[in-house]
């Protein structure tokens, strides 16, 4: 997970969910990312995920920024935001977004998470 926000978040949603305090918005949050975060650390580009670059992060950022839906036939349900590294075989979850309604300059409101 990328750090610190990318972390947080999913610390404490897993710590809601484990506790039973989670809203029911927030278990199935929960139970989506991680069947997302399974099937992206097995294949990044797997057809599901639907993983494709985003020349606009990618030039704000200075390092290639991935986006993968995290379920393709609901594009509310959101989308999250990755890079490979920081060491090899790897990847960092930076960022997640619900899917933006507005298609025009819809990338320039993202904010990411640093990497470690």
């Amino acid at each position: 997970m990328g750090i610190p926000e990318m972390s947080e978040f999913w610390d404490d949603l897993s710590k809601k969910v484990r506790n039973g305090s989670a809203s029911r918005d927030e278990e199935k949050t929960y139970k989506r990312l991680g069947k997302t975060f399974i099937i992206l650390s097995e294949n990044p580009r797997h057809p599901s995920l639907k993983s494709h670059n985003i020349d606009a992060l990618t030039a704000r950022y200075g390092i290639k920024v991935w986006e993968s839906y995290v379920e393709n036939d609901k594009p509310a349900t959101g989308k999250i935001f990755w890079v490979y590294g920081p060491s090899k075989n790897s990847i960092t979850i930076i960022g997640f977004e619900p899917h933006p309604n507005d298609k025009s300059n819809a990338y320039k409101k993202n904010t990411l998470s640093a990497m470690a």
